[in-house]
């Protein structure tokens, strides 16, 4: 018989966030000599979404982990004083655009000096996190604003306490491209409980459609787990190998995995195909720019052929 786990008394508010920005970004070279983040997602940079999304969910103490190369990721986030002077005098709309969410928020840096994978880029938060629970969100994956995940994740976690995954249900032939969950059994609508996860798994090994995406509200017992996790896939230390340890640790010692299934709008920037996909998907429904660029899309797409 499956043993389900009693709901905990509601914890307190989540309020860090990490954002990991390390990566080469090699997919898209020439143009990420620049960081990838900076990579413009009609006229905002990708990353500029995802702390907007963090701060909306109540997370107003960020730390984004850099490397060397990635100085223009702090430069953006800065106080730019005489652009937003400039703009003030003309009352331009833009303003509001240039004082996005970090305004609201703390925005700390800190710099993987190694890419040892995004378990250890995790692991770099430590000392800035502490003894706290904590959002992650990888940029790669943006969520639509208008279906937001993070909330939910934290009410899941505020019921069940441990972590929490944010869970994409894809096609059995992609499932390959992310790490798997498998799941024990069903908690809630769209809530479920993770017995076990397999990174990239063949498809025909995997345990199930549930792809894990860029969205995890973590205890902060993975620390301890990810000090102790030898490398994985490619040498690196895999985030998803000590949530597989989390998963069979008991609740009193931050243990347990709940995955929340997503059905909202996502848009991939992972590679060049997609992020073209994000990109096009994002303008079009855009009130501003969507009419007319739906229009000249779908005359554009006429003269296509094949």
């Amino acid at each position: 018989m499956t043993m389900l786990v009693e709901p905990t008394p509601t914890r307190a508010a989540v309020t860090k966030a990490v954002i990991p920005a390390a990566g080469p970004g090699a997919r898209f070279l020439p143009a990420t000599k620049e960081p990838k983040e900076m990579l413009p997602v009609i006229d905002k940079p990708a990353i500029q979404y995802v702390v907007e999304e963090a701060v909306s969910a109540g997370c107003h103490d960020l730390l984004l982990v850099t490397n060397p190369g990635k100085r223009s990721i702090e430069d953006h986030f800065d106080i730019h004083g005489e652009l937003e002077d400039a703009l003030a005098d003309g009352i331009d709309q833009r303003l509001a655009e240039i004082r996005h969410g970090s305004r609201r928020a703390s925005v700390h840096y800190i710099r993987q000096a190694q890419p040892l994978g995004l378990g250890h880029a995790v692991l770099q938060a430590e000392q800035h996190v502490g003894n706290e629970p904590f959002v992650v969100l990888l940029g790669d994956d943006l969520i639509d604003v208008r279906d937001p995940v993070l909330p939910r994740m934290l009410d899941v976690r505020a019921r069940y306490g441990g972590s929490v995954v944010a869970l994409l249900e894809v096609p059995r032939d992609q499932i390959s491209a992310y790490g798997c969950a498998d799941v024990r059994v069903e908690l809630d609508a769209g809530v479920v409980e993770v017995a076990d996860l397999v990174e990239k798994p063949a498809a025909e090994e995997a345990p199930s459609r549930l792809a894990v995406i860029g969205r995890y509200l973590l205890d902060p017992q993975v620390f301890p787990v990810l000090r102790s996790t030898p490398p994985g896939r490619d040498g690196e230390i895999q985030l998803t190998d000590a949530l597989r340890t989390l998963a069979t640790m008991p609740a009193d010692h931050g243990g347990g995995v709940r995955g929340v299934i997503f059905r909202g709008r996502r848009y991939d920037t992972g590679d060049r195909l997609s992020y073209l996909k994000a990109v096009v998907q994002l303008a079009c429904e855009r009130p501003d720019l969507g009419p007319d660029f739906s229009h000249w899309l779908r005359g554009f797409a006429a003269t296509l052929r094949g």
